[in-house]
């Protein structure tokens, strides 16, 4: 059976009430919920996990090399733009994985259209709402399983 694990950056713990008009409505933990039930109907376990600290993300990323991860989906968030140790951890681990965002970062501020991991992502999506990490847990689901 596949195993994806969906990464959340910081701040995405306040989805739904930060910034409405920019992030939505949705919870992080109504998004979670959608992607498991996706996930379980195409055959697949989903785990998931949000973090504030670019460490416990590090350290999530490294535990995903002997878990059995196939495939990782990551919204970094602010750490798009400043976390070489996450990028590091990523290559490291040599699972694929998509960027998501759920804002069209290229219709924002010029810093956030720089980001450290899209050249080693397997694709990216951006600005298509929470249907982006809906989007990107299909995509992994047609992937061949790592083991």
């Amino acid at each position: 059976m596949k195993n994806i694990l969906v990464l959340h950056g910081p701040n995405l713990n306040l989805l739904g009430q930060r910034e409405p008009d920019v992030y939505g409505h949705v919870t992080l933990s109504e998004i979670n919920e959608k992607l498991k039930k996706i996930a379980h109907a195409g055959g697949a376990n989903l785990q998931h996990f949000q973090s504030n600290a670019e460490a416990e993300l590090v350290e999530r990323v490294q535990r995903s090399r002997q878990d059995g991860t196939d495939f990782i989906i990551i919204n970094p968030a602010a750490f798009t733009h400043t976390s070489v140790a996450i990028r590091d951890a990523l290559a490291a681990v040599a699972i694929p994985f998509i960027e998501v965002h759920i804002s069209n970062v290229f219709a924002r501020e010029a810093f956030r259209k720089e980001s450290y991991f899209s050249d080693i992502a397997v694709g990216v999506i951006s600005g298509l709402g929470v249907t982006g990490y809906e989007l990107a847990v299909q995509y992994a689901l047609q992937q061949p399983d790592r083991s």
